[in-house]
């Protein structure tokens, strides 16, 4: 896991990147340049460039409309872009699945996309870049009761689709994964879904940049407290050796996820993981337990 510490090293906050990611992937769409956006808005370059990439201190709605207007967005995405810069910027801050950006904007998925590293913590279930379709699909049928089919089958597509960050030849993201005992053992889908889920990410962990280390019942609480699932996620450095984007921390939980961005909390959450993932198994013992259990669930079905 990288320990450098970039999280005040870049003065853009949250809400203001992920304005920016958007809107200029929005000029992309309607296919403008920058110098021709910026003309149509009667601004000089140097103002969109800087909005684009998340530097403008105050951002004000009715200039990022215009914009809209500009790029020809349909009122959901409009809808997007409001929302996005009527956000506070702050270090950290919270957003409920209630939200409108929850509904009509994943921020979670932009950032995972941009990551260098995730470190992942999760004591629940198998984490989504990890899922098998039939384990996704499982979940998404209890907590999506009233979706149609064709509705589920995209969430399964979209979370396999995601996958391909840590799958892809070309500099694929680096994964580390610890994993209690309790989310092999958690049975979701039957044994079948099990077993098949595990020797899935068996054969994920034999990948050079994926490693996940099993947290055994026998080691207990190592931080002496229970802990909750938390990802840990690392941009990568430009030409300068400074990170694109501050360190986050993204926690999630039934009511709601939290993105944390201040220095301590971020050393903290990387201390934290240090601790478990001190507690665990090493790689092949690791790997040697999914297997056992995947066989058990051979032996139930």
């Amino acid at each position: 896991m990288t320990d450098d510490d970039e999280s005040e090293a870049v003065g853009s906050t949250l809400p203001r990147r992920q304005l920016g990611r958007y809107l200029k992937d929005a000029r992309e769409g309607a296919g403008l340049s920058m110098e021709r956006a910026a003309t149509l808005m009667e601004w000089n370059k140097s103002t969109l460039s800087r909005l684009e990439r998340g530097l403008t201190e105050k951002v004000r709605v009715r200039d990022v409309l215009g914009l809209c207007e500009v790029y020809g967005l349909d009122q959901e995405k409009i809808a997007a872009a409001k929302e996005l810069a009527g956000q506070t910027p702050a270090r950290s801050w919270w957003r409920s699945y209630a939200d409108v950006i929850a509904a009509k904007f994943n921020t979670y998925v932009g950032l995972e996309a941009g990551t260098s590293e995730l470190a992942i913590f999760q004591s629940l279930i198998v984490p989504g870049l990890l899922q098998t379709a039939d384990y996704a699909r499982t979940l998404d049928r209890q907590y999506f009761p009233k979706e149609s089919d064709e509705e589920l089958e995209r969430r399964v597509a979209l979370r396999i689709q995601r996958q391909h960050v840590a799958t892809r030849r070309r500099q694929p993201v680096r994964l580390v994964v610890v994993l209690t005992e309790a989310v092999l053992r958690t049975v979701v889908g039957g044994p079948r879904v099990m077993a098949a889920q595990l020797r899935h990410i068996v054969e994920l962990s034999t990948r050079e940049n994926i490693e996940v280390r099993v947290l055994p019942f026998r080691a207990g609480l190592p931080t002496g407290t229970a802990v909750s699932q938390f990802i840990i996620m690392t941009f990568p450095k430009d030409s300068r050796g400074k990170a694109v984007e501050p360190t986050i921390v993204f926690a999630e939980s039934f009511t709601g996820d939290v993105y944390l961005e201040a220095s301590d909390d971020v050393r903290r959450c990387r201390q934290i993981f240090r601790t478990l993932l001190q507690a665990t198994l090493d790689d092949r013992p690791s790997r040697d337990l999914i297997r056992e259990i995947a066989r058990e669930y051979d032996n139930d079905r």
